[in-house]
């Protein structure tokens, strides 16, 4: 008989993200006309000069392993964007460059965490975070959060959570999936409960760039010399710079977890992609025009989108200040019917649209909000009103 898997990888659930655009993406595939709202990448072209400067690296022979953490160049690069964009000084070695924000995120967790400590994740929350928590052999505590408060954590919300078992806090702004962002003062207090607990802070900040209106984009590590030593700050070319498939993220954090972070890659990756570290510095030294041309294409996009789903039956929003994501509830669906078939829950609400209206969103179960869905405007403003035009047909045939 065959010896069993390991039981704590069979509780991993699949990422529902790339799941529902794994079967979009396959409906498309067989020819069928699929509106896909479901995956975070932006869908413009990585800018020129940053191919150009991959292109350069391959033809020059930088193809070879480099250290692990990331070569001296690119962390250089890295604390040169840190200093200037978000006033926090580091030096390259509490920098560890690793393959996207997300295996950044899993590296932080596996130099904080030991069997059974708990990681406070403030609800709807990234899909990831969870399972890479597990992963890890850590335990996920869920912070409720109030909608009346933008589904932002307050003291309040954590302090019902803490125990004596808490160690890390994932804070998470501009957040994914709601496309809300924290203010100065929300952080501050936030911080002041870290500190006086001595939490961990893993501060996701992926969507820093993407920010619209009057909103800002604060970093947590900034606020004291104490709160920077906990903190680890995540942070990546990905969403920024379209440059999801290049896979570079990093961290910046006290030079011991760096090592700590830093010796882990070194056994599971080597290191990040040589050519993609050669592009990353082209990315954050050279011209920044593509990036605001991205973020004002999704600026036009969100206004776009918040208009027409207030206009909805049966759905309601909060209007984004950050990513390219509105998070939408379905709750007012939840009990009535669309062509006999009752609709019992957003994962059933998302196959109903997927399977009769061809259009593809994330239920929001994964993110720990099962009443709502995830809508990404990464798509162009053609496909954005078609897509609404479809799901408006949608809801009027629910009764």
């Amino acid at each position: 008989m065959l010896k069993s898997l390991s039981r704590k990888a069979l509780e991993i659930s699949p990422s529902p993200t790339m799941a529902i655009d794994s079967k979009a993406k396959e409906m498309k595939r067989q020819g069928i006309d699929v509106i896909g709202f479901g995956a975070g990448e932006p869908d413009f072209d990585t800018p020129q000069g940053i191919r150009e400067a991959a292109i350069e690296a391959i033809n020059g022979g930088h193809t070879r392993y480099t250290p692990a953490a990331g070569t001296i160049e690119v962390r250089e690069a890295i604390c040169a964007k840190l200093l200037k964009d978000n006033s926090l000084s580091y030096q390259p070695n509490q920098i560890v460059v690793s393959n996207g924000a997300k295996h950044s995120v899993n590296n932080a967790l596996a130099a904080l965490l030991n069997p059974d400590d708990q990681v406070l994740i403030p609800a709807p929350f990234w899909v990831s975070y969870p399972e890479m928590v597990r992963l890890n052999s850590g335990v996920p505590i869920t912070v409720q959060t109030d909608r009346a408060n933008h589904f932002k954590a307050s003291v309040q919300d954590l302090q019902k959570a803490l125990t004596k078992k808490s160690k890390v806090l994932i804070l998470n702004s501009p957040v994914n999936p709601t496309g809300q962002v924290y203010s100065a003062e929300e952080l501050k207090a936030v911080a002041d409960f870290c500190l006086d607990h001595q939490l961990y802070i893993i501060a996701d900040e992926i969507y820093e760039k993407l920010i619209y209106g009057q909103a800002r984009h604060v970093s947590i590590a900034g606020f004291n010399d104490q709160l920077k030593d906990l903190t680890i700050v995540v942070n990546g070319v990905s969403k920024s710079y379209a440059m999801t498939g290049w896979r570079i993220g990093y961290t910046a954090s006290r030079a011991d977890i760096a090592t700590v972070m830093a010796n882990i890659q070194s056994h599971t990756a080597s290191n990040p992609n040589s050519i993609a570290q050669k592009a990353t510095i082209a990315a954050l030294q050279g011209p920044q025009d593509s990036v605001k041309m991205m973020h004002d294409a999704f600026d036009q996009r969100r206004r776009y989108l918040v208009k027409r789903i207030t206009d909805l039956p049966y759905l309601e929003a909060l209007e984004p200040e950050g990513t390219f994501y509105i998070f939408v509830s379905i709750a007012a669906t939840l009990g009535k019917n669309f062509r006999n078939q009752t609709i019992s829950s957003s994962d059933h609400f998302a196959s109903l649209l997927l399977e009769n209206s061809k259009v593809a969103v994330v239920p929001g179960s994964g993110f720990g909000s099962p009443d709502y869905v995830r809508l990404s405007f990464a798509t162009s403003k053609d496909k954005l009103e078609e897509g609404l035009n479809r799901i408006e047909l949608f809801l009027k045939e629910i009764e």
